[in-house]
């Protein structure tokens, strides 16, 4: 299916690894112009063809950085993707281990950095008539299943998502989210990840234990998410061809959430 996103512009955070390097890498191949922020620049996304823009976006001056720095690198934004999340920091002792410096950092990385930036940039995307895409998770609709304070935290940002839809849209902004469910990147596979720490905890070796988490999780798949599957979403999303869809929540999560 042909797109039509070739010329267009993009911001896109949390993009130097995982499914935010996937979706700078998708969109670049569909020929936009792509500003990739992070934290950290990796040697993969300076590959991407994406603009590196090295910032921390917990903050509200990283958010404004970011905003200066991609407006004057692409003149304007059309499509604007919020991967910005997970942390640094999760608690696997439930609740009442959970303090509230965990709550802020999560928090500040799964929800306020993304309505910051969306606040910075919104008046270029409103300009443009373009798009936002945030990436939230499945676990926003199965606190359950992961950190309180992280299902809490993505829970917040699909109702921020739908808001602004509400709002943006007879303004010709579309806002849709996209919730994945766990997905094949270094939060579960590398060595000090959030897989591991969690494998350690349930005293099962860390591959052993990413080999068993779709069963865990009751993916009807069979097999944890592929990155490029999220951002082949997002670019469908992103373009002229969804142009009736806004407010909506898609689901790439392998058949984990069995509700309806």
């Amino acid at each position: 299916m042909e797109l039509n996103l070739a010329g267009k512009t993009a911001v896109v955070t949390g993009a130097s690894r995982g499914v935010g390097l996937a979706i700078a890498r998708q969109l670049v191949a569909e020929g936009v112009r792509v500003v990739g922020a992070a934290r950290t620049i990796t040697a993969e996304l300076k590959e991407a063809g994406a603009h590196p823009v090295a910032v921390d976006l917990s903050t509200p001056e990283g958010a404004e950085e970011l905003g200066a720095r991609a407006l004057a690198e692409l003149g304007g934004v059309d499509i604007l993707v919020n991967n910005l999340g997970g942390g640094d920091a999760f608690n696997l002792n439930g609740f009442l281990a959970t303090d509230d410096t965990l709550w802020a950092q999560s928090f500040e990385v799964n929800l306020f950095g993304t309505v910051r930036v969306t606040r910075r940039l919104l008046p270029s995307i409103l300009e443009r008539r373009g798009s936002v895409v945030n990436i939230s998770s499945m676990s926003a609709r199965l606190p359950g299943t992961g950190p309180i304070e992280y299902g809490a935290a993505k829970a917040g940002l699909n109702a921020f998502g739908k808001a602004l839809s509400e709002e943006f849209g007879p303004r010709g902004v579309r806002v849709n989210t996209v919730s994945p469910g766990p997905t094949r990147t270094g939060m579960w596979e590398d060595e000090d990840s959030f897989g591991a720490r969690l494998a350690e905890a349930n005293g099962v070796g860390h591959r052993e234990f990413v080999a068993g988490v779709p069963a865990a999780m009751g993916m009807t798949t069979g097999r944890m998410v592929e990155p490029e599957e999220v951002a082949a979403v997002v670019a469908f999303l992103a373009s002229d061809r969804a142009a009736s869809i806004t407010g909506a929540d898609y689901l790439v999560e392998g058949g984990g959430i069995k509700t309806v």
